[in-house]
């Protein structure tokens, strides 16, 4: 653990997220959909520690405090595809651009920045201003929460979930939606930097039982969905993909909702990411009853 203080805040970076769990928890918990994307990773992480896999030393977690000891921020540097790009939750102005004078005092390379708006782009403009470089936006996201599920006109088939039998189809359809997102965005396939799952991590993720097929009428899987566990109370959906040749039957629509009802027949609120640049996908999700929560952004520092 470092602690660097500066101007009446408290910039704590955590190797362990354990650690990061306890002394943040009560802030993630407060706004857990607003939050999903550290405490599920912080979870994940956790689980992983106990099944022996070990974490790259560049990984850290970061709790953000003020004067009185409450905290008032968070992030995580866990990306595990290059550049390896922080991400970071809302947190004042003052602790964003706090945070770039940390990371350019250890020493830290960051060329791409990830979270919630306004705090990435303090942080990356800071960063510019003492490394030099130019702040570029890769993607803008928006976290959407479901309110009162509205349900799709139906279509043939239904849910399955997908077993470790399945692993070659759902790592060639995860690496397909990686590419086929960017371009139903209007991007270059490959602009938005993420790693595949190797097998083993996708092994995990099947036999967790958080990925499924929709089938149509004779069996043939024709979407995947799949969802994190829940954390603190929340799930998050995600990935959505439909095979360019199924698309516009209405698989997707179904399949979110079926998924979405699941969790919340649990007592689980659910959110899910959409990217702002795919008219097609916010329209579908804001038809089955998603509301927007928070604009976040991918940046890229250009050197």
């Amino acid at each position: 653990m470092s602690t660097l203080p500066m101007a009446g805040l408290r910039l704590r970076f955590l190797t362990d997220p354990g650690e990061f769990l306890a002394a943040a928890g009560d802030y993630l918990a407060a706004d857990p959909v607003v939050s999903t994307v550290v405490t599920t990773i912080a979870h994940r992480v956790l689980s992983e520690r106990a099944e022996g896999i070990s974490q790259p030393d560049r990984n850290w977690w970061l709790v953000v405090s003020d004067d009185s000891g409450a905290v008032v921020g968070a992030g995580m540097r866990t990306a595990p595809y290059a550049p390896y790009p922080p991400f970071l939750l809302p947190m004042p102005d003052e602790a964003a651009v706090a945070l770039a004078h940390a990371l350019h005092e250890r020493r830290e390379e960051v060329l791409a920045i990830n979270g919630a708006l306004p705090a990435v782009e303090l942080s990356a403009t800071e960063l510019t201003r003492l490394g030099g470089g130019q702040v570029q936006v890769n993607q803008h996201t928006r976290l959407h929460e479901l309110g009162e599920l509205a349900w799709p006109p139906p279509v043939p088939g239904g849910l399955v979930a997908a077993t470790p039998d399945d692993v070659e189809l759902v790592t060639e359809w995860v690496a397909a939606f990686m590419g086929d997102a960017d371009e139903q965005a209007g991007r270059p396939r490959g602009t938005s930097a993420q790693e595949l799952p190797d097998r083993a991590e996708m092994l995990r993720r099947l036999q967790a039982g958080r990925l499924w097929f929709w089938v149509d009428e004779t069996g043939e899987p024709v979407h995947l969905i799949g969802a994190n566990p829940p954390s603190f109370g929340v799930a998050r959906v995600g990935p959505v993909y439909t095979p360019p040749a199924q698309r516009g039957r209405g698989w997707a629509s179904n399949a979110v909702a079926e998924v979405s009802r699941r969790i919340q027949a649990e007592g689980v609120r659910v959110c899910l990411f959409t990217d702002q640049a795919n008219p097609t996908s916010n329209k579908i999700y804001a038809a089955l009853g998603y509301r927007p929560v928070v604009d976040m952004a991918n940046l890229v520092i250009v050197r």
